[in-house]
Order: structure tokens, then sequence, then C-alpha cells
């Protein structure tokens, strides 16, 4: 019976986008981007205005409605501090921004959506306690005094807007992808780690991601269908001290209506410290994907998108979903193996080729390109991650994230490219 109605869902889901052809035939007006997101303060720390910004972690169209987007912030503002993180704003909730382009081509926001926990609460953005996703972090305060968790908190990195108006969000630290509600109450939470809320689950090995470094991006297949995630960059399969392929990351599908589950090796350009963000899909095989580094795009910074295709691809997954050092070639895990022994096991990454280098086409500044939407007619949407306007000063404590090409503090930011 749960599958039947799963599939009536998706096919209702489906028929409501056909319903609105004539929204979304409209043109939009794009010649005045790129535009800066206005934001206000959320506090100021040692003389240092915190922007309540951060919108642009991740990005999704509106599944009816041409020229409204959807951008979601990660946990808030924070820097290193010890064995984890200051978090600035302890109290601050993940938040989706729902916006649009008017028709004199300027951002306007139409709504904020908080993320809740499944009593209708708002969550923070702090770790989650031990054996429900944490990550090993500690969470102390701007001064330094160390926070509890949040059972329900998450680091949410990029997001899915649903054609019937329910969100899934992507999030770093178990990783987790949990399925909320058009007012962002949680519904479903999908795990690797066993906290799951229904029966469904990722594969166990997803849990071997690196602190900061789990699921990235996003997105749905045009079918509306299948959820494909992005991990980060190289996961720690066996151990951190074994893993030795940094140019290896994993592609996740999660298939809505059955909660199958199928996984994909991905080559990255760069290594262990690069990242591969957010994801847009083309068709339900064909994506485009964010690479990048963590300079700015003025200072030799790469920021690239690339065209994929998993249609060929070998899925990874293995017979034991439970396994937590997943498929093995020869005995090893798949970051343990080079790129030759996983070519001569028989198994081929996902395609890929270059639809655009930002920097080379248009100038790009920004550190942090995190978040794509395909508009159609070879145009993308870019958003960057402003990370509320602040930065590490090295000892822990905020200082202002300038622009080194402006000078200016760094705003969230929407333009649109073309793409090969």
């Amino acid at each position: 019976m749960k599958r039947l109605l799963l599939s009536a869902f998706v096919l209702t889901a489906l028929a409501s986008c056909k319903d609105d052809d004539t929204t979304s035939n409209q043109e939009i007006n794009y010649s005045k981007l790129p535009q800066e997101f206005a934001f206000s303060k959320l506090a100021t720390i040692n003389g240092v205005d915190v922007l309540n910004g951060g919108f642009g972690s991740g990005a999704a169209a509106h599944p009816t409605r041409k020229g409204e987007f959807y951008v979601i912030t990660d946990r808030g503002p924070n820097t290193d501090y010890l064995s984890g993180k200051k978090f600035l704003a302890p109290n601050f909730t993940p938040t989706i921004m729902h916006f649009k382009i008017n028709a004199e081509g300027n951002i306007e926001v139409i709504q904020y959506i908080k993320l809740k926990n499944p009593a209708g609460q708002p969550i923070t953005g702090l770790p989650n306690p031990i054996g429900m996703g944490s990550t090993g972090e500690v969470a102390y305060d701007a001064s330094g005094n160390v926070l509890g968790t949040d059972t329900y908190g998450l680091d949410s990195e990029s997001i899915v807007a649903a054609p019937d108006g329910t969100f899934w969000v992507s999030d770093e630290y178990g990783p987790h992808i949990v399925h909320y509600s058009a007012e962002g109450v949680e519904m479903e939470r999908i795990s690797p780690i066993g906290v799951n809320t229904g029966t469904r689950k990722l594969p166990a090995v997803l849990a071997k991601r690196r602190a900061n470094r789990g699921m990235e991006g996003l997105c749905i297949t045009p079918d509306g269908r299948t959820l494909v995630g992005t991990i980060q960059s190289m996961m720690l399969v066996p151990t951190k001290a074994l893993a030795t392929n940094t140019t290896l990351t994993r592609i996740v599908t999660f298939d809505i209506i059955t909660g199958q589950t199928k996984q994909y090796v991905y080559k990255q350009d760069g290594g262990a410290s690069d990242s591969v963000c957010d994801i847009t899909a083309l068709s339900n095989n064909e994506f485009l994907v964010i690479e990048r580094d963590g300079n700015f795009g003025t200072q030799g910074g790469i920021k690239k998108v690339y065209r994929i295709n998993i249609s060929g691809a070998t899925d990874v997954n293995g017979t034991d979903l439970a396994a937590v050092d997943g498929m093995k070639i020869n005995n090893k895990a798949l970051e343990q193996s080079t790129w030759d022994e996983i070519t001569n096991a028989g198994i081929k990454p996902v395609s890929k080729s270059l639809a655009v280098d930002l920097v080379a086409k248009l100038g790009y500044e920004h550190d942090k390109f995190e978040g794509i939407v395909y508009l159609g007619n070879n145009k993308l949407a870019v958003f960057n991650d402003d990370d509320f306007g602040v930065v590490d000063d090295g000892n822990g404590n905020p200082k202002a994230k300038i622009l080194p090409k402006t000078g200016k503090v760094d705003k969230g930011t929407m333009y649109v490219v073309d793409i090969q």
C-alpha cells in the first residue's frame, strides 16, 4: 500500500508541473544580474558584524513557477576553535529563503522558512549527539564556552523543492537527507547510521564522510523519482590513514518510491582539500556539478562546472548496504585503490566534461561557489555562500570576510552564466 501511495504522490506531483506550463513559459528578465541579496545584521562580536545571510549553500528552482527560487543556509556563522567550532549565533536556525526575479528584473524575497523538528520547534545548526550523526566536533559559543548538541541539528548544504511543496535537504553531519514539509517541519530523516524515522536508509559506508565533508549537493531528476546527492570529497574508507585516493568521491542516488540506492565513483580534478558541491539535473542521467577549491576566484581559485552522465557508470553499492567499508576490490575499499586498480576491476566512473569555468567566464571573485540551478537554454544560475560575512581570524574569532578584488564584505550574490 505504501508503494502505491508513493507512486500516486509522484504522478500527482508531475501532473501539477504540467498544469502550470503557462506560468513556466513566461520570460524572465535576468539582464540585471548579478545582484547581491540585502541582509540585515545577525550579531556584532568584538566589533565585527555578522550578517543574517549565508544563503547560497544550495539552491533549487521552484518546480512550477519560472523565475522563483529557493536558497538555503548551512548551520550558521562559525569559526574554527580547538577541537570544534565556535558558533557565533548558537540559536541560529538553518533557513530556506524563497525569492523571485520580479518584472523589473530585481530580486524580491517572498518568504523565509525556518527548519523545524518533528514537533514543529525550530532546530539549530549545532552538531548531532553521539550515535545520531555526530562528527566528533565540539560546539563552543563566541566566548569559548562548551555548548550542547541538537538531535535534530543540521549542517544543511543543498535543497530540492518538490512539486508538492515539500523540501528535501542534504546534510553534512550524518550525513542525512531530510524531508521537510512546506512549513519546514521534519517529516522523514534518511541516514546511514540508523537514526532513520522510517525503514529507509542510506548505505552504511557514507557514515565515513569526513567532518564538514558530508553530502554537499542534492537534486531531483526531472521525472520526480530520484534524489541524487554528491559527497563533498574523499571519504575516510576504511580509515583516515588508509584512504589514499584523494581524487575519488561518491555520488549516491535514492529512489523516492522504493527507497533503493545506487552509488557511483566520481573523479575530481583536484584533491582531498577540494570540493564537489551542488548538483542540478539536465535529464534523468545527465547533471551539472560544481568543483571548486577554497581560494578566491581572483587569487587563483578554481570554480568550475562539469557536465556529467551516470548512465555508463558502474553502480558500486555492492551487495551488502550495511557493510561499513562498502564494496571492495582486491580486498580493499575503493578509497584505498588507485584509479588503475578501479579500472582493471571493471568499474567505470561517471563521465564528465567542462561546462563552464566561472573565473575565466565571469572573473568570479568569491571563494565558496556552492549553489547552481539549470535554467534551460544552456543558462545556469550561480549562487555563493558568503559565510555570513565573516571568516576566522586564525584565533577562533570572527573578522570581516573581505573580497580581495573589490575590498567589500562578501555577500550572497546571484549570477546567470551561459554554459557549453
